[in-house]
């Protein structure tokens, strides 16, 4: 792994950053996000929307880091949930609702239920991830306690657990097929980014070259995560389990604000310090992320073209060409007549 393909010295970082979501892209601009959705018949998808202005609690250091982690999350959560529904209104007999989303859209309506389930499903998501990765590892590390008292030795032993359990879930899902394509796209954004960065044309024989690898990763923050906790847990001591758990959570904005001060450096940083502290996130995004498809690509860089500072299309939801423009009913009618070769 050559580091100077990742941390490229002439490349000019931009704000722009996205997240791989079902078959497609999100890319979020200063000003307009994008979601890019392939569909069967090679067709893009495409809803273009304003960007959340940032409160000012999202511009206040060490703050801005948890205000952004849990809006992250939330956007997240919401752009996923529809890129199902794009894919399900187009492929109904692929991506079938199951008997519980039926009863809570009978119940409810479909607008109040989708509502709910997002709101459920980012809660659902807080709770394994905080007691999965943070609390787990306390209580499995606590029995080595009885071997010795050393404070050190235990958050160590804390982090490293913590550490091997999410690469292991990660090695775990990346055997799902539809996870190996969720990585393809998450590739497929960072060489799109990479291929921005670097003032080059963007089209995908130019994307291919760089890495799927990038220092402003979210991967790479939640190593920042669990690395900065070892630090700041080691601070604390070693009370009971139970004291252990309530701190756990109670510092946890504090290490997510920290991380992602540490991302933000990294991202517009390559000195040797920065490179040094990027590496186990970068390692870690050889298992997120995967060598991406030129038509992957095509998505990724429609989804970026749609959020550029000069794109001043309005905002849209439908069919787009590769250059993230909508296209009207009449050229779709065009091109469906065009003669095959």
């Amino acid at each position: 792994m050559d580091l100077k393909k990742i941390f490229l010295k002439n490349a000019c970082p931009t704000s722009i950053g996205g997240q791989a979501i079902m078959e497609g892209i999100m890319m979020r601009g200063p000003k307009k996000t994008a979601i890019a959705v392939r569909l069967s018949d090679g067709r893009i998808h495409m809803k273009t929307q304003p960007t959340p202005k940032l409160s000012k609690w999202g511009k206040m250091p060490i703050i801005r880091g948890v205000v952004n982690f849990v809006s992250s999350m939330v956007q997240g959560t919401k752009i996923l949930m529809y890129s199902a529904d794009i894919l399900e209104e187009n492929y109904p007999e692929e991506y079938q609702k199951d008997k519980f989303d039926i009863w809570v859209e009978e119940k409810l309506g479909k607008e109040k239920a989708w509502k709910i389930l997002m709101a459920f499903s980012v809660l659902i998501a807080i709770v394994m991830a905080v007691g999965i990765f943070m609390l787990l590892p306390t209580v499995l590390v606590g029995l080595l306690s009885k071997l010795t008292d050393n404070i050190v030795v235990l958050n160590l032993a804390e982090g490293a657990m913590r550490i091997v359990i999410f690469v292991l879930y990660i090695l775990l899902i990346s055997k799902m097929e539809d996870i190996k394509k969720v990585f393809q796209y998450h590739g497929a954004e960072h060489k799109t980014i990479h291929c921005f960065e670097n003032g080059v044309e963007l089209a995908p024989e130019n994307a291919q070259q760089f890495y799927t690898l990038h220092p402003r990763c979210g991967t790479s923050f939640l190593m920042f995560v669990m690395v900065i906790a070892v630090l700041v847990h080691a601070l604390m001591g070693w009370p009971n389990v139970w004291l252990r758990i309530i701190s756990r959570i109670l510092v946890l904005p504090l290490i997510a604000g920290l991380s992602y001060e540490l991302l933000k450096w990294a991202g517009r940083s390559d000195n040797v310090i920065v490179k040094t502290l990027s590496l186990p996130g970068i390692y870690l995004q050889k298992l997120t992320t995967k060598e991406p498809t030129n038509e992957q690509l095509e998505v990724a860089i429609a989804a970026m073209k749609a959020v550029l500072p000069e794109n001043e299309t309005p905002y849209f939801e439908g069919i787009c060409d590769l250059n993230g423009q909508p296209v009207t009913e009449e050229e779709e009618e065009e091109e469906q007549d065009e003669p095959t070769a």
